[in-house]
């Protein structure tokens, strides 16, 4: 067969044989941007305006970076799936026949970050610099490696910044493995000098195969000594062994603010009730399980879960499915996060879908309303939990008493938790009693509280500081009731006694257990009747003390007494509880008193079994009201055995909820036709928004198949090709839209599209920096993912390229005057940005921590980062125009 003749027109038109074509140039003529989509637009646009073009471009490729981050959501899920194949681990416990079992990851941390982790938060650059050179014929384009380093600029500087200045007041992050940071650190420096120089000096202009193989190999490098350093091969260990810690599960006794903080937060909204009565900033509840952990290695046992009960169910206002809820938080809390993970629960915050953090129900939220918000107080080192009073006299005060120590100290606190006082009482007097050590002189403070009762309009507030001279046991400080002549209810308002800010004033003294007294405001005067609050209590074998609370009712003016015995039933006092007999006090306006009795557990399964207690003999003018004898009923534990059978199953359900990936199809597909994942009640507004905009998404990615299937590898590889596809969508809409504005293809890479693939990062890295309590997964994975984007994303594309090009015959061509000046600066800047990080782990100035600390140093170290993302972007665009001269 001849030759086919081929004829190039002077029109831009040729001639191949007896077939004629016509050019690209000739096709599009003077059209705006014609030709810049590899495989945009669908249609024909051209003879829009222009304004519109370029809004429905930037509109599209905000909508389809959402779209990349929800496919990358799934994507991370089948990573989530692969990495957490575990081993079991038999240790030796204190049953000979049983020994302690664990299960363990097989992927090491720095193996999963590097590897999987990393490929899944940088992916769409990755593939978009694979593509964008594919798409040109194996050309070299400025938006693939723009994207790579402005992704990094914008990881580093800002990301960085974020984390510095956004950890809680008073707190500090470190970065626990610091060996893997300092390997992935220098491989992040070493990276963009090997770019420089090989575009720069080695060989100008161009990139030889040798070149990007070289780059390639630098990936597995990475890992294998990243790899290394976590398992202690360099240098003296760690003074805590990571790690063991990582095969074996971390076990030390105590745990963070962070890890402990969901179920904090959910007591402090719910407003439930301890002791006593107060009110307090609903952030400090935070801390109230601080040092106390659960759930060991973040696995749901018999013993941890009883344990999390038995705290829990200190506040009666929490059903079981309340604690069941909160139980499945705390397991989930406990258990180790990658960075990916907060990844996900950034990207469905932004796109409505199903939260990875529990959620309190709304109508837990609305009880939470009828209540004062939760005190917590922390007086040396002890965790002292004081809630609001309810306004409901049925509900009875229960929870932990406070531990003192009076052969050492100085007991303080009032001589009753409650009194009631008429409205037209004007001054009366509050004893406040001293007991426990009496040569010291010692001194509190005294205020009030608000509670239904509002200071200058029911009451006079006080803030004042009470001494008791040594030897001194009781003063008495004037409370001032406002009479204002209108009707109201009853109303209370709380004193408290704290201890004082000054150390040396808070040495030998100590607050008792009742810190806190409510006082309650009403129209009566008579003496009043004295009853228990209910005709029987039911109580735990192992409970310790049983609490049977006596009221005053119907007055409260004067000081009364009365006499209270036990009556053996079927329990027998000796036996099954410690009896006798007492005198209760109630002084003048006081209206609650406790009898606390001992139970005896005897840990044999019997009966229920139960014995009465009895009022008698009142005093002073009182009189016994209906119920002056009730029943205390003690049941075996052995029931407890079945509701904790319902307990696990119920946690077990909602651990499951919580997982970021899917096992099922049915799942998957449920959460994306439905906000918030199905949990509707605990649905905003904004994610009813979020919702709309992302369910053609949703609905289309809910049919790749989900992570369940294959152990995640087969939605791994159909999911990266999705974002494949959509990527190369991404370029496109970048490109144009850049066109079309009048922006080059670096600086919208370096502007738009890496603000577009980061910002699901920097969401991600700011929670976690709030909420672990090491700093690895906020900042610690920068340094390698910004590695890992010029290895993959560049050494991948160019090592294709450069071979296509070598069979080719010609040179693989890099520009090397913008992409130079680019690496070059953001490497400078980059070296500075980590020197500002090692010197606040290494300074006392900025608090010995790469993130957190004082607030001056803190804030002015993000604005410096900032501000070098600022001149990062500001100089590289003035390259890409030329105003520092052409390359």
């Amino acid at each position: 067969m001849s030759e086919l003749e081929f004829t190039l027109e002077e029109d831009g038109s040729y001639t191949i044989g007896n077939k004629s074509y016509i050019s690209k140039d000739e096709v599009y003529g003077d059209y705006e941007c014609a030709d810049r989509g590899l495989l945009l637009p669908l249609f024909s646009e051209y003879t829009w305006p222009l304004e519109v073009r370029a809004f429905l471009y930037f509109m599209g490729l905000l909508y389809c970076f959402l779209g990349v981050a929800i496919i990358a959501d799934i994507f991370m899920g089948s990573i989530e799936k692969i990495t957490s194949k575990t081993r079991k681990v038999y240790l030796t416990s204190e049953k000979e026949d049983e020994p302690e079992v664990i299960e363990v990851r097989i992927w090491s941390d720095a193996v999963a970050n590097l590897t999987l982790m990393a490929l899944g938060s940088s992916a769409p650059e990755i593939l978009l610099s694979i593509i964008e050179i594919i798409g040109n014929d194996f050309r070299a384009g400025d938006l693939g490696p723009g994207t790579i380093v402005g992704s990094a600029a914008f990881n580093l500087f800002v990301i960085s910044a974020v984390c510095v200045m956004f950890i809680p007041k008073g707190e500090i992050r470190r970065i626990k493995d610091i060996k893997v940071f300092a390997v992935t650190t220098v491989f992040s420096v070493v990276a963009y000098l090997w770019l420089l120089i090989i575009v720069v000096a080695v060989s100008p202009g161009r990139v030889e195969v040798w070149e990007a193989v070289v780059t390639l190999v630098m990936f597995p490098s990475l890992v294998l000594i990243a790899w290394l350093a976590e398992k202690n091969f360099f240098g003296v260990p760690n003074k805590t062994d990571t790690s063991k810690q990582i095969e074996l599960g971390n076990f030390q006794p105590g745990e963070s603010a962070a890890e402990q903080g969901v179920l904090g937060r959910c007591l402090a909204c719910l407003g439930v009730r301890g002791p006593t009565s107060s009110q307090v900033v609903p952030s400090d509840a935070d801390k109230f399980l601080r040092e106390r952990q659960y759930f060991r290695d973040g696995r749901l046992d018999r013993d941890g879960l009883v344990a999390f009960i038995k705290e829990v169910k200190n506040y009666p206002g929490l059903t079981d499915e309340d604690a069941a809820v909160l139980a499945a938080s705390k397991l989930v809390e406990s258990q180790s996060h990658s960075r990916m993970w907060y990844r996900v629960g950034a990207v469905r915050s932004m796109t409505g879908g199903r939260k990875t953090q529990p959620q309190l129900s709304y109508k837990l939220k609305e009880r939470s309303k009828d209540r004062l918000k939760t005190l917590i107080m922390l007086e040396d080192g002890t965790n002292q939990v004081y809630s609001a009073m309810n306004e409901h006299p049925e509900a009875p005060t229960v929870g932990e008493v406070p531990q003192v120590q009076p052969h050492k100290n100085a007991i303080v606190d009032f001589h009753s938790a409650s009194c009631a006082v008429m409205e037209n009482i004007g001054k009366f007097q509050v004893a406040i009693c001293r007991t426990g050590r009496m040569d010291n002189r010692v001194s509190v403070r005294v205020e009030t509280i608000d509670g239904t009762a509002t200071v200058d309009q029911d009451y006079i507030g006080i803030n004042e500081i009470l001494t008791f001279e040594a030897n001194e046991r009781e003063k008495f400080i004037d409370v001032e009731i406002i009479n204002d002549n209108q009707w109201e209810p009853d109303e209370e308002f709380f004193l408290k006694i704290s201890l004082l800010m000054d150390p040396e004033k808070r040495e030998g003294v100590q607050l008792g257990r009742i810190s806190i007294m409510e006082i309650t405001i009403l129209n009566d005067d008579e003496p009043g009747i004295v009853m228990f609050q209910k005709r029987g209590f039911l109580v735990k074998e192992s409970i310790g003390n049983a609490v049977i609370p006596v009221v005053r009712k119907n007055g409260a003016d004067g000081e009364i007494t009365v006499k209270w015995r036990t009556i053996d039933k079927s329990a027998v006092s000796g036996r099954d509880f410690t009896g006798g007999e007492g005198l209760l006090t109630f002084k003048h306006t006081e209206t609650l008193q406790n009898i606390e009795i001992p139970i005896i557990d005897d840990m044999t399964p019997e009966k229920d079994e139960h014995f009465e207690v009895e009022l008698f003999d009142p005093e002073g003018g009182a009189k016994l009201g209906q119920i002056n004898r009730t029943a205390v009923t003690i049941t075996n534990d052995d029931d407890f055995n079945s509701f904790l059978s319902n307990m696990m199953q119920m946690t077990n359900a909602n651990v499951h909820a919580l997982q970021v990936h899917h096992e099922t199809y049915l799942g998957q597909i449920k959460d994306a036709l439905n906000v918030n994942g199905g949990d509707i009640e605990n649905a905003t507004c904004m994610d009813y928004i979020l919702h709309f905009l992302t369910f053609g998404w949703k609905i289309i990615f809910a049919l790749v198949p989900p992570p369940g299937i294959l152990g995640g590898w087969l939605c791994f590889f159909v999911s990266l090709g999705v974002i494949g596809l959509l990527t190369a969508i991404v370029g496109d809409l970048a490109s144009i839209f850049g066109c079309l504005v009048g922006l080059k293809d670096g600086v919208t890479a370096i502007t738009f599209v890496a603000l577009g693939t980061s910002l699901p990062d920097t969401f991600a890295s700011k929670a976690a920096a709030v909420q672990e309590k090491y700093a690895d997964n906020a900042v610690g994975n920068v340094t390698g993912s910004n590695s890992v984007n010029v290895f993959l994303g560049l050494g991948l594309p160019w090592l294709i390229a450069a071979i296509v090009h070598a069979v080719r015959e010609e040179d693989f061509i890099v520009q090397k005057g913008n992409l130079g000046f680019s690496v070059g600066l953001f490497t400078g800047l980059s070296i500075l940005c980590i020197g500002i990080l090692l010197a606040r782990r290494f300074f006392g100035f900025f608090g010995k921590a790469e993130l957190g600390g004082p607030p001056v140093p803190r804030y002015a170290s993000g604005i410096v980062m900032m501000s070098l993302w600022m001149v990062y972007v500001l100089f590289s665009s003035f390259q890409q125009y030329d105003y520092f001269g052409k390359p």
